[in-house]
């Protein structure tokens, strides 16, 4: 930007001679050079203090400053460096795991097989050798206040009751026959809702009480109560899966009572 020269008015002293209006004799204002200061040369747009610029005079604008894009920038391409170094380290990792190991599997995923399988077979061995040791089918046996004898099993049953009144297995039904005797001095009820039936593996099976109100549709004193003396016959039903063999049985006289183990091998 060039500077217009400023002209001051008559009467202000400093002007150099030759401009009229301007008194004579103030060093320091080049002859015809008004507005300019001794000893700076060809440098325009100096105005001299006490000065005024010339009416309408107006400074041009100054330009916008622009917000600079750089940073932003690489903050961005820092964070992308950040997860890159991060993602390679977790594939590092896996794959290390994965050679050590010697496969495309990780240790972790293999190691467990061979754990579950062998406890497996211990806990069926220990239940085949405890079901041996057991009384078995025919022997009299006995839990608080009642006397058990396991008469006979029956399996692969797919439904109990008559053709009009029945109930269908989801897998197959286990019909087990038992005399209960009372040996106490009062009367007892025999809940089959207490029983419980294992296989070789030792699972455990709840009865069906549904099913057994129609397997035991004419044994009526079985779902009343014993008296002292007493004894009646009736049948416990467990819903099985098909392929499942029944090892042993656990009856009780009530909910709380420790219970005996018949063998129904």
């Amino acid at each position: 930007m060039t500077d217009q020269p400023l002209t001051p008015p008559a009467g202000q002293p400093g002007s150099a001679p030759g401009q009229p209006g301007f008194p004579t004799g103030q060093p320091g204002f080049p002859t015809g050079q008004p507005g300019f200061p001794t000893g700076q040369p060809g440098v325009p747009g100096a105005p001299v203090a006490g000065y005024q610029l010339p009416p309408g005079y107006q400074f041009p604008p100054t330009p916008p400053r622009t917000k600079k894009k750089w940073p932003w920038i690489a903050g961005g391409a820092g964070a992308l460096a950040l997860i890159a170094c991060c993602t390679g380290a977790l594939t590092t990792g896996d794959t290390t795991d994965s050679v050590a190991t010697g496969s495309d599997t990780p240790a972790s995923a293999s190691a467990p097989a061979k754990a579950t399988t062998e406890p497996t077979k211990a806990v069926k061995a220990e239940a085949t050798k405890k079901a041996a040791a057991l009384p078995g089918i025919g022997d009299a046996v006995k839990d608080g206040k009642f006397q058990f004898t396991v008469k006979k099993v029956t399996c692969g049953k797919k439904s109990v009751g008559s053709s009009v009144l029945n109930q269908k297995a989801q897998g197959q039904f286990c019909l087990i026959s038992v005399n209960v005797k009372n040996i106490g001095d009062e009367s007892q009820m025999f809940a089959g809702s207490n029983q419980k039936a294992y296989d070789a593996e030792g699972t455990e099976f709840s009865n069906d009480s549904g099913a057994e109100i129609y397997a035991n549709s004419e044994a009526e004193t079985f779902l009343n109560e014993i008296n002292p003396g007493n004894a009646v016959t009736g049948t416990l039903v467990f819903d099985v899966p098909k392929a499942t063999k029944l090892t042993r049985l656990e009856l009780h006289d009530s909910l709380f009572s420790g219970g005996v183990e018949v063998s129904l091998k």
